[in-house]
């Protein structure tokens, strides 16, 4: 099964599911990745994100490798433009900033790869990138040279993913940044969903399982963790129960 049909399947009986996020740049060895993979397919996580904002390392395809060599777990590619392509992984998000105002994020880098995907056997996943945060000098904010909706701005962010959806945009992603030190609230990430009818990915800032099930429980049909693994491995397991004793309790329900 396609992976965005498997994730409108599980968003229509309220599964929730798993990414982590891994950022080239912060993979110093291989060693290190190999633990995080191994660690990923005991918790049961159901995909892996792979990009950065930036990239200066030349390690993505051997990043995406060792993924496919040591586990099952589907790889996502997470772009931060039209140069972070890869066409051994199983699909790409293909983000669109809808949230700020440059051009060059919403359509300009899309064009420059849309040539190169159509020959790919990448499953293409048009997605609403919105960026949620009061930390105006986020590296994401930075390197995009665009504004995040401010996190109290309610009305802004739903018309956002509304005129998203009706462009076409079939996933949302609502992200507080790389590294953030708040995630988005739930009446934000409630709100939001409530204003989509697609399967909405909340990422950023979300450091323990007690957050991880806030985030859930608000709507959020998949979350998305990334930095905080690093100074907490434990974390992915504790988030990956919380998700389990999640769908359990809707199926005996």
């Amino acid at each position: 099964m396609q992976i965005y049909q498997s994730l409108v399947n599980r968003a229509r009986i309220k599964q929730k599911s798993i990414a982590v996020l891994i950022d080239p740049d912060k993979v110093d060895h291989p060693k290190s990745l190999n633990r995080l993979i191994n660690l990923a397919a005991e918790a049961y996580v159901d995909f892996f994100f792979v990009g950065g904002s930036l990239i200066a390392k030349n390690n993505l395809a051997q990043i995406i490798q060792l993924i496919k060599s040591g586990c099952q777990i589907p790889v996502v590619l997470f772009p931060g433009n039209s140069m972070q392509l890869d066409f051994s992984a199983d699909a790409i998000l293909f983000l669109s900033l809808i949230s700020g105002r440059n051009p060059d994020l919403l359509i300009g880098q899309h064009v420059l790869a849309a040539p190169l995907l159509k020959k790919s056997t990448l499953e293409i996943l048009p997605t609403g990138y919105i960026l949620i945060s009061d930390e105006v000098r986020s590296s994401v904010s930075y390197m995009s040279n665009t504004i995040p909706i401010p996190s109290d701005k309610y009305s802004i962010a739903t018309s956002t993913a509304m005129a998203g959806e009706m462009l076409g945009l079939r996933l949302m992603y609502l992200d507080a940044g790389s590294g953030a030190s708040q995630c988005i609230s739930p009446k934000m990430i409630g709100l939001v969903k409530k204003s989509v009818d697609c399967p909405l990915i909340v990422g950023g800032g979300i450091r323990d399982a007690e957050k991880a099930g806030e985030v859930l429980s608000a709507g959020a049909d998949m979350i998305v963790i990334g930095n905080a693994i690093e100074k907490n491995p434990n974390l992915l397991i504790e988030v990956s129960e919380k998700i389990y004793d999640f769908n359990r309790t809707l199926n005996i329900h």
